[in-house]
């Protein structure tokens, strides 16, 4: 007498399909979960180019013994110097770092100084502009913001958000006249 062994017997193809449906849908739902609650690289990379640009705009004004100044309006920032000659707060033509910078679509600013919190306006939608029309605008620009040669500067804090979730990153001054810039907030503002 033969004594038959049973054959061994393993997954069909249909089980083994399963058990990567299931898998794929299970990576699938932690990927969208974390691209939903998680970094918000957008505004982490925003947030730390103003840092960076403060810092940068404060160290220039000590080294150059130039007046710097922010100055913001809704959804955009620049640098502006303060030109003794003609005196009047102008852009920062000669420095592309200092340049003017619009937020992505879904970001914005909110600035306090002094403990007041400003309300920014809307930009000026881009016409053709009379030299004279120019000029008034570059005298009406004051900065919000006043980096002087000596390092100090206006109290202020600037809060980069994101329009939609509650999500924010936070530069101040401090009492040392150091600027700090606060990890991102998530929730209540």
């Amino acid at each position: 007498m033969r004594k038959g062994r049973r054959p061994a017997r393993g997954f069909t193809l249909v089980e083994l399909m399963v058990v990567v449906l299931i898998i794929g849908m299970l990576a699938a739902a932690v990927v969208l979960s974390v691209g939903i609650t998680g970094r918000d690289r957008e505004l982490e990379t925003e947030g730390d180019r103003a840092f960076s640009l403060i810092n940068y705009a404060r160290e220039k004004a000590e080294l150059q013994t130039r007046e710097f100044g922010l100055f913001l309006r809704e959804g955009e920032y620049e640098f502006l110097t303060y030109d003794p000659r003609r005196s009047v707060w102008r852009t920062v033509d000669e420095d592309d770092a200092l340049r003017a910078r619009k937020l992505p679509e879904g970001l914005k600013l909110r600035l306090v100084v002094e403990g007041r919190e400003v309300v920014l306006r809307r930009p000026e939608p881009e016409t053709r502009k009379t030299e004279e029309e120019k000029e008034r605008e570059d005298r009406d620009r004051i900065p919000h913001v006043m980096i002087f040669s000596n390092g100090d500067l206006t109290p202020f804090e600037l809060t980069v958000e994101r329009d939609d979730v509650e999500r924010s990153i936070t530069m101040a001054s401090n009492e040392d006249g150091q600027i700090e810039a606060q990890p991102m907030q998530e929730g209540r503002r």
